[in-house]
Protein backbone atom coordinates (compact mmCIF):
# COMPACT_ATOMS: atom_id res chain seq x y z
CA UNK A 1 0.00 0.00 0.00
CA UNK A 2 1.34 3.40 -0.99
CA UNK A 3 2.42 5.73 1.79
CA UNK A 4 -0.19 8.45 1.29
CA UNK A 5 1.58 11.38 2.89
CA UNK A 6 3.90 14.28 2.22
CA UNK A 7 7.52 13.86 3.28
CA UNK A 8 9.23 17.17 4.01
CA UNK A 9 13.03 17.33 3.77
CA UNK A 10 15.35 20.14 4.82
CA UNK A 11 19.09 20.79 4.83
CA UNK A 12 20.76 22.91 7.50
CA UNK A 13 24.12 24.16 8.67
CA UNK A 14 27.34 24.09 6.68
CA UNK A 15 27.17 22.22 3.36
CA UNK A 16 29.32 19.25 2.34
CA UNK A 17 30.17 17.31 -0.78
CA UNK A 18 27.79 14.54 0.38
CA UNK A 19 24.73 16.31 1.80
CA UNK A 20 22.90 16.13 -1.52
CA UNK A 21 23.52 12.39 -1.70
CA UNK A 22 21.51 12.09 1.54
CA UNK A 23 18.76 14.18 -0.04
CA UNK A 24 18.82 11.87 -3.07
CA UNK A 25 18.56 8.77 -0.88
CA UNK A 26 15.66 10.22 1.10
CA UNK A 27 13.90 11.35 -2.08
CA UNK A 28 14.27 8.01 -3.85
CA UNK A 29 13.08 6.00 -0.84
CA UNK A 30 10.08 8.26 -0.20
CA UNK A 31 9.06 8.08 -3.85
CA UNK A 32 9.45 4.30 -3.87
CA UNK A 33 7.07 4.15 -0.90
CA UNK A 34 4.53 6.26 -2.78
CA UNK A 35 4.91 9.48 -0.80
CA UNK A 36 4.95 12.98 -2.23
CA UNK A 37 8.23 14.77 -1.47
CA UNK A 38 8.54 18.43 -0.47
CA UNK A 39 11.71 20.38 0.22
CA UNK A 40 12.36 23.23 2.65
CA UNK A 41 13.97 26.12 0.79
CA UNK A 42 16.65 27.45 3.18
CA UNK A 43 15.92 25.04 5.99
CA UNK A 44 13.34 25.35 8.75
CA UNK A 45 13.61 29.13 8.58
CA UNK A 46 12.60 29.14 4.93
CA UNK A 47 9.81 26.62 5.51
CA UNK A 48 8.26 28.77 8.23
CA UNK A 49 8.33 31.67 5.74
CA UNK A 50 6.41 29.56 3.21
CA UNK A 51 9.36 28.51 1.04
CA UNK A 52 8.50 25.01 -0.18
CA UNK A 53 9.82 23.15 -3.25
CA UNK A 54 7.82 20.33 -4.83
CA UNK A 55 10.74 17.94 -5.32
CA UNK A 56 8.65 15.53 -7.38
CA UNK A 57 8.55 18.21 -10.06
CA UNK A 58 11.99 19.75 -9.48
CA UNK A 59 13.71 16.34 -9.67
CA UNK A 60 11.42 14.73 -12.21
CA UNK A 61 14.14 13.34 -14.48
CA UNK A 62 16.08 10.29 -13.17
CA UNK A 63 19.25 11.98 -14.42
CA UNK A 64 18.53 14.79 -11.96
CA UNK A 65 19.08 12.39 -9.07
CA UNK A 66 22.41 11.23 -10.47
CA UNK A 67 23.53 14.85 -10.82
CA UNK A 68 22.23 15.62 -7.34
CA UNK A 69 24.36 12.88 -5.81
CA UNK A 70 27.47 14.44 -7.36
CA UNK A 71 26.61 18.10 -6.69
CA UNK A 72 28.30 19.78 -3.69
CA UNK A 73 26.69 22.25 -1.28
CA UNK A 74 23.03 22.18 -0.22
CA UNK A 75 20.64 21.88 -3.17
CA UNK A 76 17.73 23.16 -1.10
CA UNK A 77 19.72 25.93 0.54
CA UNK A 78 20.57 26.11 4.22
CA UNK A 79 20.16 28.20 7.35
CA UNK A 80 21.52 28.55 10.87
CA UNK A 81 18.34 29.11 12.83
CA UNK A 82 18.13 28.25 16.51
CA UNK A 83 14.70 27.19 17.71
CA UNK A 84 13.55 28.38 21.14
CA UNK A 85 12.95 25.91 23.95
CA UNK A 86 9.41 24.51 23.64
CA UNK A 87 8.45 25.65 27.14
CA UNK A 88 9.73 29.18 26.50
CA UNK A 89 7.84 29.90 23.28
CA UNK A 90 4.87 27.56 22.75
CA UNK A 91 3.43 29.89 20.11
CA UNK A 92 6.43 29.22 17.88
CA UNK A 93 5.79 25.47 17.91
CA UNK A 94 2.05 25.86 17.52
CA UNK A 95 2.76 27.82 14.35
CA UNK A 96 5.33 25.30 13.08
CA UNK A 97 3.04 22.30 13.55
CA UNK A 98 0.12 24.21 12.05
CA UNK A 99 2.25 24.72 8.96
CA UNK A 100 3.11 20.98 8.91
CA UNK A 101 -0.61 20.24 9.01
CA UNK A 102 -1.37 22.83 6.34
CA UNK A 103 1.19 21.18 4.04
CA UNK A 104 -0.22 17.73 4.99
CA UNK A 105 3.21 16.61 6.16
CA UNK A 106 3.46 13.17 7.76
CA UNK A 107 7.23 13.10 8.18
CA UNK A 108 9.97 15.70 8.50
CA UNK A 109 13.59 14.80 7.78
CA UNK A 110 16.33 17.29 8.59
CA UNK A 111 19.82 16.73 7.21
CA UNK A 112 22.48 18.40 9.32
CA UNK A 113 24.89 18.37 12.24
CA UNK A 114 24.73 19.06 15.97
CA UNK A 115 22.56 22.14 15.70
CA UNK A 116 20.19 20.50 13.21
CA UNK A 117 19.70 17.63 15.63
CA UNK A 118 18.84 20.27 18.23
CA UNK A 119 16.06 21.41 15.87
CA UNK A 120 14.69 17.88 15.48
CA UNK A 121 14.96 17.26 19.23
CA UNK A 122 12.93 20.36 20.11
CA UNK A 123 10.30 19.67 17.46
CA UNK A 124 10.09 16.06 18.63
CA UNK A 125 9.64 17.05 22.26
CA UNK A 126 6.80 19.39 21.38
CA UNK A 127 5.20 16.90 19.02
CA UNK A 128 5.32 14.06 21.53
CA UNK A 129 3.90 16.20 24.33
CA UNK A 130 1.02 17.39 22.17
CA UNK A 131 0.19 14.11 20.45
CA UNK A 132 1.32 15.05 16.96
CA UNK A 133 1.50 12.23 14.42
CA UNK A 134 4.26 13.99 12.45
CA UNK A 135 7.40 11.84 12.54
CA UNK A 136 10.61 13.79 13.00
CA UNK A 137 13.90 12.26 11.86
CA UNK A 138 17.47 13.53 11.76
CA UNK A 139 19.93 12.57 9.02
CA UNK A 140 23.57 13.24 9.96
CA UNK A 141 26.05 15.34 8.02
CA UNK A 142 29.11 17.35 8.91
CA UNK A 143 32.66 17.43 7.65
CA UNK A 144 33.73 17.94 11.28
CA UNK A 145 32.81 14.31 12.11
CA UNK A 146 31.93 15.34 15.64
CA UNK A 147 28.43 13.87 16.01
CA UNK A 148 27.92 11.31 18.75
CA UNK A 149 25.77 8.25 18.17
CA UNK A 150 27.30 7.36 14.80
CA UNK A 151 30.67 5.88 13.84
CA UNK A 152 31.24 8.83 11.51
CA UNK A 153 29.26 11.38 9.54
CA UNK A 154 28.64 11.74 5.81
CA UNK A 155 30.70 14.62 4.45
CA UNK A 156 33.75 13.73 6.51
CA UNK A 157 35.09 11.09 4.13
CA UNK A 158 35.04 13.42 1.13
CA UNK A 159 36.58 16.30 3.07
CA UNK A 160 39.27 13.95 4.40
CA UNK A 161 39.99 12.73 0.88
CA UNK A 162 40.42 16.32 -0.32
CA UNK A 163 42.67 17.18 2.63
CA UNK A 164 44.87 14.10 2.14
CA UNK A 165 45.08 14.74 -1.61
CA UNK A 166 45.94 18.41 -1.12
CA UNK A 167 48.47 17.61 1.59
CA UNK A 168 50.33 15.16 -0.63
CA UNK A 169 50.38 17.63 -3.51
CA UNK A 170 51.53 20.50 -1.27
CA UNK A 171 54.30 18.33 0.15
CA UNK A 172 55.56 17.64 -3.38
CA UNK A 173 55.39 21.33 -4.27
CA UNK A 174 57.14 22.58 -1.14
CA UNK A 175 60.11 20.23 -1.57
CA UNK A 176 61.40 21.48 -4.92
CA UNK A 177 63.92 24.03 -3.57
CA UNK A 178 67.20 23.26 -1.78
CA UNK A 179 66.48 25.43 1.25
CA UNK A 180 65.06 25.08 4.73
CA UNK A 181 61.32 25.72 4.92
CA UNK A 182 58.25 24.97 7.03
CA UNK A 183 54.77 24.95 5.53
CA UNK A 184 51.72 25.17 7.80
CA UNK A 185 48.48 23.91 6.27
CA UNK A 186 45.47 25.25 8.19
CA UNK A 187 42.51 22.87 8.26
CA UNK A 188 38.96 23.36 9.53
CA UNK A 189 38.04 22.14 12.99
CA UNK A 190 36.84 24.48 15.68
CA UNK A 191 36.73 22.05 18.62
CA UNK A 192 37.55 18.62 17.18
CA UNK A 193 40.57 17.54 15.16
CA UNK A 194 39.08 14.86 12.91
CA UNK A 195 39.78 16.88 9.76
CA UNK A 196 43.33 17.87 10.67
CA UNK A 197 44.02 14.27 11.66
CA UNK A 198 42.92 13.07 8.22
CA UNK A 199 45.99 14.80 6.76
CA UNK A 200 47.91 11.69 7.87
CA UNK A 201 46.21 9.78 5.06
CA UNK A 202 48.55 11.59 2.64
CA UNK A 203 51.47 9.54 3.89
CA UNK A 204 52.96 6.43 2.39
CA UNK A 205 54.82 3.52 3.97
CA UNK A 206 58.20 4.84 5.08
CA UNK A 207 57.29 8.38 4.04
CA UNK A 208 54.92 9.97 6.56
CA UNK A 209 53.17 13.15 5.49
CA UNK A 210 52.68 15.62 7.09
CA UNK A 211 55.54 15.68 9.56
CA UNK A 212 53.38 16.99 12.41
CA UNK A 213 49.65 17.27 13.11
CA UNK A 214 48.31 19.78 15.66
CA UNK A 215 44.80 19.17 17.01
CA UNK A 216 42.40 21.21 19.19
CA UNK A 217 42.28 18.31 21.66
CA UNK A 218 45.87 19.10 22.73
CA UNK A 219 46.84 22.61 23.83
CA UNK A 220 49.98 23.89 22.16
CA UNK A 221 53.32 24.15 23.89
CA UNK A 222 54.85 26.63 21.46
CA UNK A 223 58.39 26.18 22.72
CA UNK A 224 58.15 22.40 22.34
CA UNK A 225 56.81 22.83 18.81
CA UNK A 226 59.67 25.14 17.80
CA UNK A 227 62.23 22.72 19.26
CA UNK A 228 60.66 19.87 17.33
CA UNK A 229 60.71 21.85 14.10
CA UNK A 230 64.39 22.71 14.63
CA UNK A 231 65.23 19.02 15.04
CA UNK A 232 63.31 18.10 11.91
CA UNK A 233 65.10 20.81 9.90
CA UNK A 234 68.46 19.39 10.94
CA UNK A 235 67.80 16.25 8.92
CA UNK A 236 65.53 17.47 6.11
CA UNK A 237 64.95 20.61 4.07
CA UNK A 238 61.18 20.70 4.06
CA UNK A 239 58.78 20.28 6.97
CA UNK A 240 55.00 20.23 6.51
CA UNK A 241 52.63 20.72 9.44
CA UNK A 242 48.86 20.16 9.42
CA UNK A 243 47.22 22.44 11.96
CA UNK A 244 43.60 22.69 13.00
CA UNK A 245 42.15 26.20 12.99
CA UNK A 246 40.96 25.61 16.58
CA UNK A 247 44.37 24.97 18.20
CA UNK A 248 44.76 26.85 21.47
CA UNK A 249 47.60 28.11 23.62
CA UNK A 250 48.11 26.48 26.98
CA UNK A 251 46.08 29.28 28.61
CA UNK A 252 43.10 28.35 26.43
CA UNK A 253 43.21 31.26 23.98
CA UNK A 254 42.97 30.54 20.28
CA UNK A 255 46.13 31.00 18.25
CA UNK A 256 44.14 32.93 15.68
CA UNK A 257 42.70 35.14 18.43
CA UNK A 258 39.22 34.76 16.94
CA UNK A 259 37.74 34.72 20.44
CA UNK A 260 38.71 38.36 20.98
CA UNK A 261 37.30 39.35 17.58
CA UNK A 262 34.03 37.62 18.41
CA UNK A 263 33.64 39.31 21.80
CA UNK A 264 30.99 41.70 20.45
CA UNK A 265 29.08 38.84 18.80
CA UNK A 266 29.76 39.94 15.24
CA UNK A 267 31.36 36.60 14.39
CA UNK A 268 29.02 34.32 16.31
CA UNK A 269 26.32 32.33 14.54
CA UNK A 270 22.78 31.76 15.86
CA UNK A 271 23.99 28.88 18.03
CA UNK A 272 26.74 30.92 19.69
CA UNK A 273 29.61 29.35 17.75
CA UNK A 274 32.45 31.38 16.27
CA UNK A 275 31.28 31.66 12.67
CA UNK A 276 34.75 31.46 11.16
CA UNK A 277 38.29 31.01 12.36
CA UNK A 278 41.33 32.07 10.43
CA UNK A 279 44.95 32.88 11.08
CA UNK A 280 46.31 29.93 13.04
CA UNK A 281 48.64 28.95 10.22
CA UNK A 282 49.78 32.51 9.69
CA UNK A 283 50.51 32.93 13.39
CA UNK A 284 52.65 29.79 13.49
CA UNK A 285 54.45 30.67 10.26
CA UNK A 286 55.37 34.07 11.66
CA UNK A 287 56.50 32.65 15.02
CA UNK A 288 58.59 29.95 13.31
CA UNK A 289 60.26 32.38 10.92
CA UNK A 290 61.17 34.68 13.82
CA UNK A 291 62.53 31.85 15.99
CA UNK A 292 64.27 29.65 13.40
CA UNK A 293 65.07 32.06 10.58
CA UNK A 294 63.81 29.70 7.86
CA UNK A 295 61.36 30.24 5.04
CA UNK A 296 57.77 29.66 6.13
CA UNK A 297 54.43 29.58 4.43
CA UNK A 298 50.83 29.37 5.63
CA UNK A 299 48.13 27.81 3.46
CA UNK A 300 44.42 27.75 4.33
CA UNK A 301 42.33 25.04 2.67
CA UNK A 302 39.23 26.91 3.85
CA UNK A 303 35.84 26.28 2.19
CA UNK A 304 37.36 23.98 -0.44
CA UNK A 305 37.37 21.25 2.22
CA UNK A 306 33.60 20.99 2.15
CA UNK A 307 32.80 21.67 -1.51
CA UNK A 308 35.52 19.82 -3.46
CA UNK A 309 33.23 17.24 -5.05
CA UNK A 310 35.79 16.57 -7.79
CA UNK A 311 37.63 14.40 -5.23
CA UNK A 312 34.58 13.10 -3.38
CA UNK A 313 34.83 9.71 -1.71
CA UNK A 314 32.63 7.05 -3.31
CA UNK A 315 32.26 5.43 0.11
CA UNK A 316 31.11 8.72 1.59
CA UNK A 317 28.47 9.35 -1.07
CA UNK A 318 27.14 5.79 -0.84
CA UNK A 319 26.80 6.04 2.93
CA UNK A 320 25.14 9.45 2.71
CA UNK A 321 22.59 8.06 0.26
CA UNK A 322 21.96 5.04 2.50
CA UNK A 323 21.40 7.19 5.59
CA UNK A 324 18.91 9.37 3.75
CA UNK A 325 16.95 6.27 2.78
CA UNK A 326 17.22 4.82 6.29
CA UNK A 327 15.72 7.99 7.73
CA UNK A 328 12.67 7.74 5.48
CA UNK A 329 12.23 4.05 6.27
CA UNK A 330 12.35 4.85 9.99
CA UNK A 331 9.56 7.39 9.58
CA UNK A 332 7.53 4.98 7.46
CA UNK A 333 7.82 2.37 10.21
CA UNK A 334 6.49 4.79 12.82
CA UNK A 335 9.77 5.94 14.37
CA UNK A 336 10.24 9.52 15.51
CA UNK A 337 12.82 11.53 17.46
CA UNK A 338 15.68 9.43 16.06
CA UNK A 339 18.69 10.00 13.82
CA UNK A 340 19.86 7.51 11.21
CA UNK A 341 23.44 6.48 11.94
CA UNK A 342 26.35 4.32 10.83
CA UNK A 343 27.43 1.24 12.76
CA UNK A 344 30.90 -0.01 11.77
CA UNK A 345 31.22 -3.79 11.61
CA UNK A 346 34.76 -4.27 10.24
CA UNK A 347 37.73 -2.04 9.43
CA UNK A 348 39.24 -4.35 6.84
CA UNK A 349 37.44 -5.30 4.76
CA UNK A 350 35.37 -2.27 5.59
CA UNK A 351 31.76 -3.11 6.37
CA UNK A 352 29.00 -1.05 7.95
CA UNK A 353 25.28 -1.08 8.59
CA UNK A 354 22.72 1.66 9.22
CA UNK A 355 21.09 2.00 12.61
CA UNK A 356 19.04 4.51 14.60
CA UNK A 357 19.97 6.54 17.67
CA UNK A 358 17.77 8.82 19.81
CA UNK A 359 18.19 12.38 18.60
CA UNK A 360 18.15 13.63 22.19
CA UNK A 361 21.42 11.75 22.73
CA UNK A 362 23.01 13.60 19.79
CA UNK A 363 21.79 17.19 19.98
CA UNK A 364 24.29 19.74 21.31
CA UNK A 365 26.97 17.15 22.02
CA UNK A 366 30.36 16.90 20.34
CA UNK A 367 32.69 13.94 19.92
CA UNK A 368 36.39 14.74 20.00
CA UNK A 369 39.30 12.68 18.71
CA UNK A 370 39.97 10.03 21.39
CA UNK A 371 43.33 10.01 23.14
CA UNK A 372 44.32 6.64 21.65
CA UNK A 373 44.14 8.27 18.19
CA UNK A 374 46.62 11.00 19.20
CA UNK A 375 50.41 10.59 19.36
CA UNK A 376 51.94 10.58 22.83
CA UNK A 377 53.61 13.98 22.27
CA UNK A 378 50.36 15.52 21.02
CA UNK A 379 51.88 16.46 17.64
CA UNK A 380 50.53 13.70 15.46
CA UNK A 381 48.04 10.87 15.16
CA UNK A 382 48.44 7.13 15.61
CA UNK A 383 48.02 4.11 13.37
CA UNK A 384 44.62 3.62 15.01
CA UNK A 385 43.47 6.93 13.48
CA UNK A 386 44.65 5.77 10.07
CA UNK A 387 42.75 2.46 10.43
CA UNK A 388 39.63 4.38 11.40
CA UNK A 389 39.73 7.02 8.65
CA UNK A 390 41.34 5.20 5.71
CA UNK A 391 38.23 3.25 4.59
CA UNK A 392 36.14 6.41 4.54
CA UNK A 393 38.11 8.00 1.68
CA UNK A 394 38.14 4.94 -0.56
CA UNK A 395 36.65 5.00 -4.05
CA UNK A 396 36.41 7.65 -6.74
CA UNK A 397 33.31 9.25 -8.21
CA UNK A 398 33.02 9.99 -11.91
CA UNK A 399 31.60 13.41 -12.76
CA UNK A 400 29.54 14.53 -15.72
CA UNK A 401 31.40 17.34 -17.47
CA UNK A 402 30.16 20.23 -19.58
CA UNK A 403 32.57 22.65 -21.21
CA UNK A 404 35.47 21.01 -19.42
CA UNK A 405 34.12 21.47 -15.86
CA UNK A 406 31.84 19.32 -13.70
CA UNK A 407 28.10 19.68 -14.35
CA UNK A 408 25.92 20.34 -11.27
CA UNK A 409 22.20 20.62 -10.66
CA UNK A 410 20.99 23.89 -9.15
CA UNK A 411 17.68 24.60 -7.44
CA UNK A 412 15.89 27.69 -8.69
CA UNK A 413 13.63 29.92 -6.65
CA UNK A 414 11.02 29.45 -9.39
CA UNK A 415 10.65 25.87 -8.07
CA UNK A 416 8.60 27.26 -5.19
CA UNK A 417 5.15 25.88 -4.50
Amino acid sequence: MAWNTNVLIGQSGGPTAAINASLAGAFDTARDLGAHVLGMRYGIEGFLAGRIVHLDRALGDPMDIELLRRTPASYLGSCRFKLPEPEDDPAFFENAFAKFEEARVGAVLYIGGNDSMDTIDKLSRWGTEHGSEVRLIGIPKTIDNDLVGTDHTPGYGSAAKFIATSMRELARDSSVYDLKSVTFVEIMGRDAGWLAGSACLAGETGNPCPDLVLLPEVTLNQEALLNRLALLLERKNTVVVAVSEGVRHRDGTLLCDAAAEAADGTRLDAFGHVASLSGTGRYLASATRAALGCKTRAIELSTLQRCASHVASATDLAEAYALGGAGVLAAHEGQTAVMSAIKRIFDKPYLYDTTLTPVADVANKARKVPREFIAADGMGVTAAFDRYARPLIEGEVSSTYQGGVPHHIVALDSDRA
